[in-house]
């Protein structure tokens, strides 16, 4: 039997939440980063296992007008390999696209290529990067 999974746009979630979101698959939490995030959103999808256990998250930034950029796709550690990462990125996509953008954007890892690409539907594309904390850029 699988468990029930809620999907929700710009619910109430707190800093704690996600750092142990991060946490439970290795990363490292940082305390605050979601209070100093949130004013520069277009919203969020949380995904909620039962009793509310928050077990995937994706914030959608914006620059207010044609684009939408993905960022911070998670997954708890217990609940990764379920199609609850899919999920909250098809969201994302759906509340972006009816608040008017025109363009998503998302980087990632390498190791990430088929979830975004294969699962999600994104396409490759030409972009520009500078690692702005490396001195070479």
């Amino acid at each position: 039997m699988s468990e029930e999974i809620t999907y929700t746009w710009r619910a109430p979630l707190t800093d704690d939440e996600l750092v142990g979101l991060v946490r439970s698959h290795g990363g490292r939490g940082e305390p605050g980063w979601w209070d100093r995030i949130r004013p520069h959103s277009l919203g969020w999808v949380c995904a909620r296992g039962p009793g509310g256990l928050l077990v995937g998250f994706v914030n959608v930034a914006w620059d207010g007008g044609d684009h939408a950029f993905l960022i911070d796709t998670k997954t708890r550690g217990s609940h990764q390999r379920r199609g609850i990462a899919t999920e909250v990125v098809r969201l994302a996509a759906d509340r972006a696209r009816a608040a008017g953008c025109e363009w998503l954007h998302v980087d990632f890892e390498p190791r990430l290529r088929a979830f975004y690409f294969d699962a999600c539907g994104f396409r490759p594309t030409e972009a520009g990067l500078i690692h702005l904390s490396d001195p070479a850029g």
